[in-house]
């Protein structure tokens, strides 16, 4: 009865699929992105949110964005708070822009029902062909380039310097040594194609810390934690500042850079899939679920990359994404050893993913500079001014001023210049308040 069920609740003969290849794809798509659990946990704990807290959020958020996705939209897609924009929460909204972690969860909720509204209404087409290809690429390498940065911080592979603001780390230090060992590791395996890559590599590096005096298993395991420390972020979200600018700028921020990221990621993995006619009931899970993220704790929840490799194993239907979720779920008994990972042993798969992220700068037309100097723009400011949001403001200010500078105002779309416009105005409030 079970069984038929699933059958008819999934349309398993529509997609010419059956429960044993669903179920087999959805353990694929787990072991692929399960470092998620202990790399976003990690960069929440540098916003203040504790590492505990940051763990059972990530846990809860991606179980209910598998769930949505399963039964909403019945699409293969694993939702997980989403690497570059969890930077964007801590280290644009949180470090730069001084909100507190319960604000910038507030903006996160605020963003969810602002994604929601468009993904339930055709604003969200029309937004997306207004917004040039060139800045769509450009965004995603910027991010790569800064998820690199911070995975070389975290490394201790680059460190601060007062002459020239950075410099090369301590590379006879045991904890520089067990990040770059890690790194070969990590690179090894993911261009091996090894399934569970960067779960493995980060066994391996928690082990290569062992091995250096790194990690203190046994103190770890010593070491309790009241159950309420793990609730800490649920339902701490906090609208104190709803009435500031510096607050609805990263509304605005965030709402653009989760739109447009999105849009991307589910129309690429519907289109491995053959069944395009998805699209709009995957957006709106994908929306509703960055709703729960705020509500629960966490950056918010993305079309995971690593769905991709569900899909690539037989993964047709939104049973892939439930066994996914149900996964997740299980994680949370293994608290204590995610618990062990050090930052040497995530700092590699930043950087690793940060590679992949700036492959998309060969699809930006570089030789026409009113398209590849907005880009460059993007790409160059969102690391160097450790802000996405100010990184992408200067690319889409810059590419309609280059276009009318040379008679191709036609070219720029009328919302584009509204976007536009909204950057500019962000940044003259800002620094008129």
């Amino acid at each position: 009865m079970f069984k038929t069920f699933l059958d008819k609740r999934f349309k398993m003969n529509e997609h010419n699929t059956t429960i044993a290849k669903e179920s087999m794809a959805g353990v694929v798509a787990f072991l692929s992105v399960v470092y998620i659990i202990a790399i976003n946990a990690s960069i929440l704990a540098d916003a203040g949110i504790p590492l505990e807290a940051g763990i059972f959020a990530t846990v809860i958020t991606s179980l209910l964005g598998c769930l949505l996705m399963a039964f909403w939209a019945n699409a293969p897609i694993v939702l997980v708070p989403g690497m570059g924009i969890n930077a964007l929460f801590t280290y644009t909204m949180v470090q730069s822009m001084e909100l507190s972690w319960q604000e910038a969860l507030g903006v996160v909720f605020i963003s969810g029902f602002a994604f929601a509204v468009l993904a339930f209404s055709r604003l969200s087409v029309m937004l997306m062909k207004a917004i040039p290809q060139s800045l769509k690429e450009a965004i995603t390498a910027g991010v790569g380039l800064f998820l690199t940065f911070i995975g070389l911080q975290k490394g201790g592979i680059v460190q601060s310097s007062e002459t020239t603001f950075v410099a090369l780390g301590d590379l006879s230090s045991p904890y520089v040594i067990g990040t770059l060992i890690t790194l070969f590791i990590t690179i090894v395996l993911f261009i091996r194609n090894v399934r569970g890559n960067f779960l493995l590599s980060m066994a391996a590096g928690t082990l290569v810390a062992f091995a250096l005096g790194q990690v203190k298993p046994m103190e770890t395991a010593a070491s309790t934690t009241e159950w309420h420390v793990f609730f800490g972020a649920t339902g701490a979200l906090s609208f104190s500042s709803i009435t500031s600018m510096t607050f609805w700028a990263a509304v605005f921020s965030l709402t653009m850079v989760i739109v447009f990221e999105n849009i991307g990621l589910i129309h690429g993995h519907l289109g491995m899939t053959g069944h395009d006619e998805k699209f709009q009931r995957a957006f709106q899970a994908n929306a509703i679920s960055v709703i729960t993220s705020g509500f629960f704790g966490t950056s918010p929840t993305v079309s995971s990359v690593e769905s991709a490799a569900g899909i690539a194993s037989g993964g047709r239907t939104g049973m892939t994404s439930l066994v996914a979720g149900v996964l997740f779920l299980t994680s949370l008994f293994f608290i204590p050893v995610i618990k062990m990972v050090p930052a040497s042993a995530i700092a590699p798969i930043l950087i690793v993913i940060g590679g992949l992220m700036i492959q998309n700068i060969q699809h930006i037309n570089l030789q026409d500079l009113s398209e590849g100097f907005p880009a460059f723009l993007i790409i160059a400011l969102i690391p160097l001014t450790y802000s996405i949001a100010d990184g992408i403001a200067f690319g889409f200010i810059a590419y309609p001023i280059l276009k009318a500078a040379l008679g191709k105002m036609r070219e720029v779309s009328v919302l584009m210049y509204v976007v536009a416009f909204l950057f500019f105005l962000n940044f003259v409030l800002h620094y008129i308040s």
